[in-house]
């Protein structure tokens, strides 16, 4: 009883210590895709509270009515048949936990995978994310200007991030903007987000994706919408441009600070989508591979074609010794 005693009193004592921690940063939303999943989370975490109050108050109940006592040796609790209403009870109410979790979990996920609501009007800023081992590099291509390993957006802007990725799969992840989505090669799959507060957040790689996902970690940076623009403007008029053979030695290193180009891999390397979707990914590849299916359907035929010349001539020459032969039998008679 001690030891129980103890235990209790040190978990005790930790919840007491946690609470004086900083708010999770899933819990401290900074634009409404992140106020809507935190929402849910907040609601199905208050459901569960409830569900476990019940059980647990239920469970004191039937330990207290239904202790062992001191009755008499021969005595026999009296038979009592189950309830019909209790079953049907206990039946149907965790089938409408399920249901109420499951509607809101749907309107939830259709919500976040749109622009958020109030801002339909609105062009959306595209950015397109692209991760490689183990760095992440953001193209602008309305801007024309690139960075590795942090990204600047506009304050009230919806933002459309089109993740891919140059290596293992990995997942694109602002905690404070909004929910994680994966990262792949040979598609672009598309995540909506929207910051309402000037600030620095951090983003991650939280897909395990070989020993330097760890410091995947890159910066965003809310600013205000004059601000980024004369980020912008900045970016063109400083930073150098950014080349074929330089993004190439950007792949090939694998931990990077952060830097700055006033033009994208974009141009050169275009982004796994629409005719440069799937197996088309990279253009030089492409094209090699094209070439290549060129040279073997040029060989297929000319191969072809010398079977049919060859046959050819084998019928000529099996039908002139036929003639042949048959002018010596018709000589011989």
């Amino acid at each position: 009883m001690k030891k129980k005693g103890l235990l209790l009193t040190v978990f005790t004592a930790l919840l007491v210590l946690l609470t004086g921690c900083d708010s999770l940063a899933v819990l401290n939303p900074k634009g409404p895709v992140a106020k809507t999943q935190s929402d849910v989370i907040i609601f199905s975490m208050i459901v569960m509270a409830v569900v476990l109050l019940v059980v647990y108050v239920l469970y004191i109940y039937m330990l207290t009515k239904y202790r062992a006592s001191k009755a008499a040796p021969d005595y026999e609790p009296p038979h009592e048949e189950g309830s019909k209403w209790m079953e049907i009870t206990w039946t149907i109410i965790p089938v409408i936990i399920v249901v109420i979790l499951s509607v809101v979990t749907i309107r939830s996920t259709n919500a976040v995978e749109t622009t958020p609501v109030g801002y339909e009007d609105q062009k959306p800023l595209i950015i397109y994310a692209s991760s490689s081992d183990w760095k992440w590099h953001f193209s602008y291509p309305e801007e024309g200007v690139e960075t590795v390993n942090y990204v600047n957006i506009p304050t009230n802007r919806p933002v459309q991030f089109r993740l891919y990725s140059f290596g293992p799969i990995t997942s694109f992840w602002v905690p404070q903007l909004g929910g994680q989505k994966y990262a792949m090669s040979d598609m672009v799959t598309k995540l909506n987000l929207v910051a309402e507060h000037e600030g620095s957040f951090v983003g991650k790689n939280s897909n395990f994706s070989g020993k330097g996902f760890a410091h995947m970690d890159f910066e965003v940076l809310a600013m205000s919408p004059k601000g980024y623009t004369d980020w912008v403007n900045e970016v063109k008029q400083t930073a150098p441009a950014l080349t074929e053979a330089e993004f190439d030695s950007l792949l090939e290193a694998d931990h990077l600070g952060r830097k700055s180009y006033s033009s994208t891999h974009l141009t050169f390397r275009p982004a796994p989508e629409g005719a440069n979707g799937g197996h088309n990914h990279g253009s030089s590849d492409a094209d090699s591979h094209n070439e290549a299916d060129k040279e073997m359907d040029h060989s297929k035929m000319d191969h072809s074609k010398m079977d049919n010349m060859d046959h050819s001539k084998m019928d000529h020459s099996e039908m002139d010794m036929d003639n042949k032969e048959n002018d010596h039998a018709q000589h011989g008679n």
